[in-house]
């Protein structure tokens, strides 16, 4: 049930019997009609713009519009009351049969109350974390690992066809450097002393990777120039380094679908297919570019490249896809990857990148939408930093990594559910200080304390009840008599129950998950509010001497519950049901 939903459709079927009755021109395009939360509660439950965009179209005065829907509006049961505000806009308030008939659905549901058919069973393919597998996941992957699943359990919960995809980086320089770092920890395990020099990872996690090269070859490579074992550590580093990324996402709660390699995409024509079919659209040309404003990118050189006519799909210049010695630009293979995704049939396309790829944004896009014809929408959201503190000071770097502060590191200092909880505190886009000692308080300035004691509460009120003998299967008290929901402050808490479907809806349009941790901790605090009103005034208490009152109160908390548990899984955190 989505309250929001019905009755928008029940504004659309009085506007369509408006125009059968000739009351309103016919033919109306009524998709611009909304109903939403007033700006100021104090002016209703519910709002509605119909009368404002229908009026140019109708060649009628706003305000006229909105007096003829109230009219029809108010012959619903659920409509209490419909007021014309201003220009034309007309402010709704609802019969509290209709609110305290949603607790009934909530229950009836459970935690697919809100699930919604909006995504159709479209294919969306997000792709996230893609690190280099040159060594373990540091904090600012942990952000884009949070994100990017908890994006992807919200789609699916909104009716997409997700597939979480990791794109492996093992086809750059990169890797060779790997290899080489490896070889000196394979020399250390063999009893010489390591060359680290510069340019090297230098972290003790690669001691592991020169123990194992050991056990495979011995102190046979010791003798053998890079031209031998270059190709064979590489691919033997790549593989154990792959094997902790996915312990590292696992600790995290966070399991791919597919795992894509750069290096696939070489020596097997994908590349060349790909610019091909931007050269027979007429997209591909030989060019130099002028020089750049500002900071020189890697990419340029003040002579003739092979250059994708990015502008003529929205990008500022036009990008090099091929080097004037004939070697691919890093851009090259990017292209042949998504052009993959395209050619796998996937309707939309998610990248969630580190910020230090905004310089990708516009150019990424342009090629998706060449070479999907624009058919396939292509989404960006860039991840800014984490900076962590601990002790009123930044968090040090991990002696493991060298060089950062892991994923481990986070997880084993604060758990899986803190981490991926606070790191949707923010918009992807902002930074965020992740404070070691905050996230582990337990106060309101605490999120996932907040949101956690709350369903913690609601679990609190349902043994105390089964305790007094009273039945609170979910069935019983969908049941009961919810017409004992009546002060203000439950009908507030149940409104805010009514948000939860169109919040999906709303966090599943715009691919922003962080809505529904903002959401949990408002919800979070209305009922906190709730339970320490019963303090004051024992009519709130969730526990009457009246059976039938308390069922319907207990109906509501648990309906609470429901929610909390719900929009918990989207974030994948795991609901706590009692407090230490």
């Amino acid at each position: 049930m989505n309250l929001f939903a019905d009755i928008r459709a029940l504004v659309v079927a009085e506007l369509q019997a408006l125009m059968a009755e000739g009351l309103l021109p016919a033919g109306l395009d009524l998709a611009n009609v909304a109903v939403e939360p007033p700006r100021d509660a104090g002016h209703g439950d519910m709002a509605t713009n119909a009368a404002m965009v229908l009026a140019k179209s109708a060649g009628m005065a706003p305000r006229a519009i909105a007096d003829a829907l109230a009219l029809k509006l108010m012959e619903d049961p659920r409509i209490a009351g419909a007021d014309v505000a201003g220009p034309g806009f007309l402010n709704l308030r609802l019969d509290r049969a209709a609110w305290q008939g949603l607790v009934r659905a909530v229950l009836d549901a459970g935690t697919g109350y809100g699930r919604s058919a909006l995504g159709s069973g479209r294919k969306v393919n997000v792709e996230f974390v893609s690190a280099n597998p040159t060594g373990p996941m540091h904090v600012g992957h942990v952000r884009g690992a949070v994100v990017g699943d908890a994006l992807s359990r919200l789609l699916a919960y909104a009716g997409w066809d997700v597939t979480r995809e990791y794109y492996i980086n093992d086809g750059g320089a990169q890797v060779d450097v790997l290899a080489r770092s490896a070889y000196e920890r394979y020399r250390e395990a063999n009893g010489l002393e390591p060359e680290i020099r510069e340019g090297l990872y230098p972290g003790d996690y690669l001691i592991p990777v020169g123990e194992a090269l050991k056990a495979r070859y011995g102190d046979s490579l010791l003798a053998e120039g890079e031209e031998v074992w270059l190709a064979d550590v590489r691919d033997f580093a790549i593989d154990m380094m792959m094997t902790r990324i996915r312990e590292d996402l696992a600790a995290l709660g966070v399991q791919m679908d597919v795992y894509s390699s750069e290096r696939a995409l070489y020596g097997t024509g994908q590349i060349e297919a790909a610019i091909k079919t931007l050269r027979d659209m007429g997209l591909i040309y030989e060019g130099v570019l002028e020089p750049p404003k500002g900071k020189e990118p890697e990419d340029w050189e003040p002579r003739v490249q092979t250059l994708f006519r990015s502008t003529a799909h929205g990008d500022d210049v036009d990008r090099p896809v091929q080097k004037s010695d004939g070697s691919w630009t890093y851009f090259a293979p990017d292209i042949a990857y998504h052009y993959n995704k395209v050619q796998r049939g996937f309707d939309e396309l998610i990248d969630i990148f580190g910020a230090d790829h905004g310089g990708y944004v516009k150019r990424m896009k342009a090629a998706v939408a060449a070479l999907s014809n624009g058919r396939v929408p292509l989404d960006i959201k860039l991840i800014q930093l984490v900076k962590l503190w601990k002790n009123g000071e930044p968090f040090k770097m991990s002696k493991r990594a060298g060089t950062f502060v892991t994923l481990r590191d986070v997880v084993e200092e604060v758990g899986a559910d803190v981490t991926r909880f606070m790191m949707l505190t923010r918009k992807n886009d902002v930074a965020l200080d992740f404070d070691f000692d905050k996230v582990m308080e337990q106060s309101k300035d605490n999120p996932v304390f907040y949101v956690q004691y709350a369903n913690a509460r609601v679990n609190s009120i349902l043994r105390k009840a089964r305790e007094a003998g009273i039945d609170v299967s979910d069935s019983t008290l969908a049941a009961s008599h919810l017409s004992h929901l009546g002060h203000e402050a439950e009908l507030t808490m149940i409104r805010k129950l009514a948000e939860w479907p169109r919040l999906v809806e709303i966090a599943a349009k715009g691919n922003e998950p962080h809505r529904v941790a903002f959401y949990l901790y408002e919800l979070a605090s209305d009922f906190h509010g709730l339970w320490n009103r019963g303090n004051d005034d024992p009519s709130l208490r969730f526990l009457q001497e009246d059976m039938a009152t308390s069922a319907a109160k207990i109906a509501l908390a648990r309906a609470v519950g429901v929610v909390i548990c719900a929009g918990l899984g989207i974030l994948g955190v795991t609901p706590v049901e009692e407090m230490r």
